[in-house]
């Protein structure tokens, strides 16, 4: 790209970006009021950033400064495509760049982390055995489950029960490699932070014990990423997956990085345009088709250039911010909640790993006496916070923590008992890089004081959701 394009479409990072030891970095939404049930409004606490976070104001701009110049991404030979196009490789670049990947790893956009593990599963080896912890997010906990199921597969799938500490995890995992019969290919498939819990796991330790056993991992790092340095090599992981989504970039792109080898043996994840280098009729009627051998045999379609770009400007974002200096602020947010919590007695903290195991901005909890759902409800709508009710798109591990039968009943998101029954789920708190200390105290407040003085109005169940009653 040419010095003008490349600062056409180039915004100039604020001063906050250099500031993020002490303030939040800027994001959409942070001066957006809402109503109260009780009267008025108040700015809205946003504490939902584990299901998707605000974009970065940053992530907009350079986005917005693009924006005129979109183009077709390897169609076009206009001058607007080829920027695209290079704008779009050097995303690549960067990205790569972030995740700290070898210098032969692929980085495959793709729309989401489930995205991301889909591919992924698609591209297993003919029997491969996958090795998976119960306490995976369903987007790393089904996919080889599906590609399992296919009529045409031998990949089988082991799901390994739910560690109570990080060498539990490595010990577990270690016991199960050794066991497996026949000895081929294997994958291990984990978490890098739990969506649940926040806890995070021993990457390092489970990647050595994956590769002493001849097994490859897969790292999800969707709740990582946003919180914490992921580095492809220094973990030694063989592929990484993540959403822009929770990265600061919510507009439909995913990543999968990592070993080339067994994408580059598999079938193109979609078939279409732009996987295909070659297509040629034959003589029967039937078409003969010549895929790449890039990045490019799974990625068919035209590119979400904007959601691939946005990705990478949040990725130049945190990198310039800081992370050690994110990664201070949230730790101490985190130590505010959770002391703030930890005063009320009718509120227990889900946990696997027990208090002392690292977390990142992410805590679940239910509160006695209170369906989680009418709790959420009323912070929502009493107090202008915005959090997550429900089993997280984690249901066996949300069971495992709230010592549930496995055939009891739970929904995810979509609670069956009324407010005040009890409910299997629970409430997820989550901030980040883009958090006022001010929402983090006014979560603890509400807490308390709903704790101590219930509820100011009244709730009902409509449509699977607790939501206030409409005054008469």
């Amino acid at each position: 790209m040419s010095a003008h394009a490349t600062a056409a479409v180039t915004a100039t990072p604020s001063e906050a970006v250099a500031a993020a030891a002490a303030q939040p970095l800027p994001v959409l939404g942070r001066d957006v009021s809402v109503p109260l049930v009780t009267g008025g409004e108040v700015v809205y606490a946003a504490l939902d950033y584990a299901a998707s976070a605000p974009a970065l104001q940053r992530v907009w701009d350079d986005v917005a400064a693009y924006a005129p110049y979109y183009g077709s991404v390897h169609r076009g030979a206009g001058y607007l495509s080829q920027l695209s196009t290079d704008l779009f490789e050097n995303s690549r670049a960067d990205v790569a760049e972030f995740l700290g990947c070898r210098a032969d790893d692929q980085v495959i956009f793709t729309r989401s982390t489930t995205d991301s593990l889909n591919l992924l599963a698609a591209a297993l080896p003919r029997g491969t055995r996958v090795f998976v912890f119960e306490t995976e997010h369903h987007a790393s906990l089904l996919p080889w489950e599906r590609r399992a199921a296919s009529a045409s597969s031998d990949v089988t799938v082991s799901y390994l029960d739910a560690p109570r500490t990080p060498a539990q995890a490595v010990e577990t995992l270690e016991k199960a490699l050794a066991d497996r019969e026949p000895y081929g290919p294997a994958l291990v498939c984990v978490t890098g932070a739990s969506n649940v819990t926040g806890e995070v796991w021993p990457v390092r330790e489970l990647a050595a014990a994956a590769h002493a056993h001849g097994a490859r991992i897969v790292l999800d790092a969707a709740q990582l990423a946003p919180h914490h340095p992921v580095d492809v090599a220094a973990s030694d992981v063989d592929w990484v997956a993540f959403s822009g989504h929770k990265l600061y970039a919510p507009f439909g792109s995913g990543v999968l990085a990592g070993r080339r080898d067994w994408l580059l043996a598999a079938e193109p994840y979609l078939a279409g345009g732009g996987a295909s280098r070659r297509v040629e009729r034959r003589a029967d009627g039937g078409v003969d088709v010549e895929w790449h051998e890039t990045e490019a045999r799974h990625e068919a379609g035209s590119p979400n250039v904007i959601g691939v770009y946005a990705i990478a400007a949040a990725c130049k974002a945190l990198t310039e911010a800081g992370f050690d200096a994110l990664v201070e602020r949230e730790q101490r947010l985190l130590a505010r909640v959770r002391e703030g919590l930890a005063a009320i007695p009718e509120v227990k903290v889900l946990s696997l790993f027990g208090d002392d195991a690292p977390r990142v901005g992410v805590l679940s909890f239910v509160v006695e006496g209170w369906n989680s759902s009418h709790f959420a409800a009323a912070l929502s709508a009493e107090y202008g916070i915005g959090v997550r009710d429900g089993l997280f798109c984690a249901h066996p591990l949300v069971r495992t923590l709230l010592g549930a039968e496995s055939d009891e009943v739970g929904e995810c998101g979509a609670p069956e008992a009324a407010p005040g029954e009890r409910s299997l789920n629970a409430i997820r708190v989550s901030f980040g890089a883009g958090t006022p200390d001010e929402h983090i105290d006014r979560f603890v407040a509400a807490v308390r004081e709903l704790v101590a003085s219930g509820a100011k109005w009244s709730y009902r169940t409509e449509g699977g959701r607790c939501v206030p009653v409409s005054a008469a």
